[in-house]
């Protein structure tokens, strides 16, 4: 895998009892860029991602996030790598800043603040972002809970899954 590589897959293989879910995917994706995974109901998108993000070990083949494998390097993997799920989880009880915020310090990052104004200005949050999250619209929601990740992206790979 080259540094320009921050998700590769190689004969990836899942089965759940006589059920092929996924058979020899492979896959580059390279860093910084923005990579879809589509297919219909049942096609294994959520079984890649469960893998990539270790939540679920493959039957065979390989598959290696900012070149550390996942079988064999799942905690460096975790380390690596955000999981944005399906559905928003950010806590509507807090501030869209608040919840920024609490993330940051969870990550230990310097000047949780000015890193939560950042993404507010670039998700275009600022002006809401002393109101409760529970005001917030549903693709407000999205937004914060897409931006929460973001702060492992720039030294690292990001791996989202949601549907519309």
């Amino acid at each position: 895998m080259t540094s320009d590589t921050a998700i590769r897959v190689r004969g990836l293989a899942k089965s759940y009892g006589d059920l092929d879910v996924l058979r020899g995917v492979d896959l580059d994706v390279a860093r910084g860029s923005i990579f879809a995974l589509l297919g219909s109901n049942g096609a294994g998108k959520t079984t890649v991602v469960k893998i990539l993000s270790t939540l679920l070990a493959a039957d065979a083949g390989t598959a290696s996030v900012n070149g550390r494998d996942v079988a064999t390097q799942a905690a460096q993997v975790r380390e690596s790598i955000s999981l944005t799920g399906q559905f928003a989880a950010v806590d509507e009880i807090l501030t869209g800043r608040e919840n920024l915020v609490l993330v940051a310090r969870l990550r230990h990052l310097e000047d949780p603040g000015a890193i939560a104004d950042d993404l507010l200005g670039r998700f275009s949050l600022a002006a809401a972002a002393d109101r409760r999250v529970s005001a917030y619209s549903g693709g407000m929601r999205r937004r914060l809970d897409i931006a929460s990740p973001i702060w492992t992206a720039t030294r690292s790979g990001l791996i989202t899954r949601f549907t519309r």
